[in-house]
């Protein structure tokens, strides 16, 4: 490992051949052994194999090396398989109960049709609230109502706040870096208060070149511009979250060198392809200084897929689409917000909650439960309604979509990643059981709320769909009867006016999306949100498939293994 500072410029590294105290050799937890974690354990995660391009251990093995008891195989066990199977019974006891209890089923299927219907309308009210929001946000100099602000106790002097952005990469090309770094720079807030920290792979020769190609060109804009090696150290699971891991710790020990208090510095954890809205820095730094519970708020920004949405197929689109205004809804709704791609946090908190895991993929939902446990249930989740702008998944095939084959499955994956946070389940199930100090109401509110979601994910759409028509299919008798027709009659005038609210939903669509290639003439453009209308079958494939993958792979142990996601740079489409 070493850590290379554009300004100042130093080098530092370590000498792995001494044996470092627990205190003085500790990144992200790792002392170097090869290690597995149970869920039982504090900083454990998934039970995943952490050599890339393995297959997943056995359990018996996995449970050996990690020193399980026999109990806590079984209810480990026990939890991972529980999601799944929950599923797989929601799916599959409808088909069987309608042979004999059709009518039962009707009616239960029809008020999934209706809350599906009172769904929606909340949906479509929380993304337009948002969006106004947005707007309001946007169009504020932040940085100035910083300055405005009359310090006191109880708020901080915002030019004492520094921001911290921790980015991992790995194969990313360097204009899609460059573009990233350039956003930071170009952000309006104070030089002297930025501070960037970029890892890479200690083998990945090529991104050493891109970080010192950017360090050259950007460092004298910031207060210090740190490349961070990972080493890759034994017993990890290759990824976001290990890479985190070890950077975290690296990144808090130089800016303690540089003599910043972690109460000071906001850490913004980043992808690499997502480009920081200019306001962003001093709107969170208003917000942060202003909250008495400051060392307890995770902000999250609201993500869009806009660098290369025009250059995507339509169904990437479409799930860009939706995955930006799901978040445009939470933020609605801080309250069923959690932690997703890029956001900050203090220093102070990432201290607390013990950094990232190394043992786990997805790095963002696993995060949010450590910080809830470590701050006893008084996490605060605050929504930044500004935009964060990254790519959606692209591969380097071109053609007709239909041709893209690589690009799809790019974006299959990456929902089957997000989908893979129900393997938090076991680790948030075993933790709420442990924190009696945290009110039984806010764990039980978390709690469903997360089950509730992956549930509804992978079973919701399938229902909606198909369900109405399995009791008529097979049972000869219900199909028969008016009740039958007028329950059906009702449930397609309900599903139909829930999906006119996608009319109001391309609206929203229309106004933040990035401008349309001038070489698109009107029918092109019009078609393009008109194809916002096949979201129940794109995303059936790309959403609904990759969850139900997700939840039977930890049903059935066959653990997944991180996939870095392709990116294509600008002007190579």
């Amino acid at each position: 490992m070493s850590v290379s500072l554009s300004n100042p410029a130093t080098s530092i590294t370590p000498n792995w051949g001494v044996r470092h105290s627990a205190a003085e050799y500790r990144f992200g937890g790792r002392t170097g052994p090869l290690r597995f974690y149970p869920f039982f354990h504090a900083g454990s995660g998934a039970l995943l194999q952490s050599r890339p391009g393995a297959g997943a251990l056995g359990l018996e093995e996995v449970a050996k090396r990690a020193s399980l008891s026999k109990g806590e195989r079984r209810v480990q066990r026990v939890l991972e398989v529980a999601p799944g199977a929950l599923t797989w019974t929601i799916l599959i006891a409808p088909v069987v109960a309608s042979f004999l209890f059709a009518p039962y089923i009707a009616v239960a299927i029809f008020l999934v049709d209706v809350y599906w219907f009172v769904r929606t309308a909340t949906v479509v009210i929380g993304i337009r609230g948002t969006y106004r929001k947005m707007k309001r946000v946007m169009l504020e100099d932040w940085w100035q109502r910083c300055l405005a602000l009359a310090v006191s106790p109880a708020t901080v002097d915002p030019h004492r706040i520094v921001h911290a952005v921790l980015i991992p990469t790995y194969t990313e090309p360097y204009s899609i870096l460059r573009e990233t770094v350039r956003a930071i720079a170009e952000a309006h807030y104070p030089a002297e208060n930025k501070v960037l920290a970029i890892i890479t792979r200690e083998s990945d020769r090529p991104g050493w070149e891109n970080v010192h190609r950017l360090q050259q060109e950007f460092g004298g804009r910031m207060r210090a511009f740190i490349h961070i090696k990972d080493p890759l150290l034994p017993g990890i699971v290759v990824g976001k979250s290990a890479a985190m891991a070890y950077g975290g710790p690296v990144l808090r020990r130089e800016l303690e060198a540089m003599g910043l208090d972690p109460k000071d510095v906001i850490v913004t954890d980043l992808d690499s392809d997502f480009r920081v809205h200019r306001q962003y820095f001093a709107y969170v730094t208003y917000k942060y200084v202003q909250d008495p519970r400051r060392l307890e708020c995770l902000f999250q920004p609201i993500p869009m897929f806009h660098n290369n949405l025009w250059r995507v197929p339509f169904a990437v689109r479409i799930m860009a689409s939706a995955c930006t205004q799901w978040q445009m809804f939470l933020s609605s709704r801080p309250d069923r917000l959690v932690a997703f791609s890029s956001y900050s946090m203090s220093l102070d908190l990432v201290i607390k909650a013990d950094y990232w895991d190394d043992d786990v993929i997805p790095e963002d939902s696993r995060f949010y439960w450590k910080s809830f446990f470590a701050t006893h249930g008084r996490l605060k989740m605050v929504p930044v309604f500004l935009p964060i702008y990254g790519d959606a998944p692209e591969a380097s095939d071109r053609g007709m979509p239909w041709e893209r084959v690589k690009t799809h499955a790019n974006q299959y994956n990456q929902i089957k990643r997000w989908a893979w946070g129900v393997s938090d389940v076991p680790y948030a199930t075993v933790r709420l059981l442990r924190h009696p100090e945290i009110p039984l109401w806010l764990r039980a509110r978390r709690y469903g709320y997360m089950i509730f979601n992956h549930l509804t994910w992978a079973t919701l759409p399938l229902l909606l769909l198909f369900g109405a028509a399995l009791p008529r299919m097979l049972s000869e008798d219900w199909n028969l009867t008016l009740a039958a027709d007028q329950l059906g009659l009702y449930a397609f005038i309900l599903i139909n006016i829930a999906f006119l609210n996608i009319a109001a939903l391309i609206l929203v669509e229309r106004r933040i999306n990035p401008p349309m290639p001038r070489t698109w003439g009107v029918p092109h453009q019009i078609w393009a949100y008109v194809q916002l209308g096949l979201y129940p079958i794109v995303g059936l494939l790309f959403s609904v498939l990759p969850a139900l993958e997700a939840q039977t792979r930890l049903m059935l142990g066959m653990y997944l293994e991180y996939q870095v996601t392709e990116k294509v740079s600008e002007g190579t489409a």
